[in-house]
């Protein structure tokens, strides 16, 4: 019996590792698509919006299509496999590019918006990666395996702002059209990378049985997670978001922008490559733990000064909390399923990250145009204490229920 799980664990890491590549370059292009978005959408927002507070509108409808997007996409990877999945969020990428392109051209900050929640939509698929990346895998690889492919986006850290600066002003005055143009190109790139993913249709004996989710999800685990899921991604969502059309408020340039935008990626994603060891080596929510500590290190950065050094050592520590945090609360998900609850469990605890994140980002352009800079980072404090104070009630609870001499 023992040989025979050893065997299954040997062969599910060969799988996983031979995946990992082409989920890597998925994650590079589809954060591409990402980084364009997050480095322009506010800007083309006030361009095209009719009042300023509407300016970072599109990026918040990016989040509602992540949102609205992670329920479906683990429906279909449960009924039709996660490479159908990965295929149809590639299809939703390309009609982003292609759409805000157009909506560019013609002035249309409606079908911007369309095209940014198609965008969104894309995102949420790509979220799958990192689980995908684990499928089948051994416990001690997992974290490791999620670290991996995420470290994918460092290269979107570099392709996507670069992208922006290539390409911004190839058709004058549309500025940004071409860009995502180009975005949409590397969308159907990342299909056909994708197309090469093992990843088959469940069987019918890996999808029967499981626990009702909401037995799953009232675990204490599971409450952890999305608690430091939902807090590491908002927060880093709201300051992100606001941060490229801030540094325009301050006088700063376009460039300045887009080189803060770049190493924020290179940081949300590099961190990877030491989160899988520290998760093996520390725990999953001490990992998470810290990654919540430096976002709020982040925070004081900000309120620190308003120079180009300030906003990008501010996105840098921000990067690096949010991968400590979101990669922490990932691993910590993957504690609280089994094998048959994978996709339905991973569907709802992305919901409910990007779903709370949705309504914070709806608010990052009303605050950022109403009370400052400033007041946006103050807003980071609340949220990462109380994620850390259930962090540690919920560690003291569980070292309680451990008999002493255990």
């Amino acid at each position: 019996m023992v040989d025979a799980i050893m065997i299954d664990e040997a062969a599910g890491d060969a799988r996983a590792r031979s995946n990992l590549l082409r989920l890597g370059i998925a994650q590079a292009l589809t954060g591409a698509n990402a980084a364009v978005i997050f480095a322009t959408g506010a800007i083309v927002g006030a361009t095209l919006a009719p009042d300023a507070t509407f300016a970072t509108l599109p990026v918040s409808v990016y989040v509602v299509g992540m949102a609205a997007g992670t329920l479906p996409t683990g429906a279909i990877s449960r009924a039709f496999g996660r490479r159908v999945a990965f295929l149809l969020g590639g299809g939703c990428g390309a009609l982003c590019g292609a759409l805000a392109c157009l909506a560019i051209l013609h002035g249309s900050f409606a079908l911007f918006c369309v095209a940014t929640f198609l965008g969104g939509l894309y995102g949420a698929v790509a979220q799958s990666y990192r689980f995908a990346a684990a499928d089948g895998a051994s416990v001690a690889f997992r974290s490791r395996a999620i670290g991996w492919v995420m470290t994918g986006g460092i290269f979107a850290g570099v392709i996507g702002p670069q992208l922006v600066q290539w390409t911004m002003d190839i058709w004058p005055p549309y500025l940004f059209a071409f860009s995502f143009a180009t975005q949409a190109v590397v969308a159907l790139i990342a299909m056909a990378v994708l197309a090469g993913v093992d990843a088959p249709r469940p069987k019918p004996a890996e999808l029967a049985g499981g626990r009702p989710l909401w037995q799953i999800a009232r675990q204490p685990r599971f409450v952890i997670a999305v608690v430091c899921g939902v807090v590491s991604y908002a927060m880093m969502n709201l300051v992100m978001t606001s941060a490229p059309l801030a540094m325009q408020m301050c006088g700063l340039s376009i460039s300045d922008s887009n080189t803060g935008i770049q190493w924020h990626m290179v940081a949300m994603y590099g961190a990877s490559l030491l989160a899988g060891p520290m998760i093996a080596r520390f725990g999953a929510a001490r990992t998470a733990a810290l990654g919540l500590v430096l976002e709020a290190l982040a925070a004081c950065i900000d309120l620190s000064g308003v120079t180009a050094l300030h906003f990008w050592a501010g996105l840098i520590a921000l990067g690096i909390g949010w991968n400590f945090g979101f990669v922490g609360a990932s691993a910590l998900v993957l504690e609280t399923h089994l094998p048959a609850e994978r996709n339905k469990v991973q569907a709802l605890n992305d919901f409910l990250v990007f779903g709370v994140m949705a309504l914070g980002s709806f608010a990052s352009g009303g605050v950022l145009a109403l009370y400052g800079w400033s007041t946006i980072n103050w807003v980071v404090f609340p949220p990462v204490l109380l994620a850390l104070a259930v962090l540690a009630f919920a560690t003291w609870g569980q070292r309680r229920a451990v008999p002493r001499g255990s």
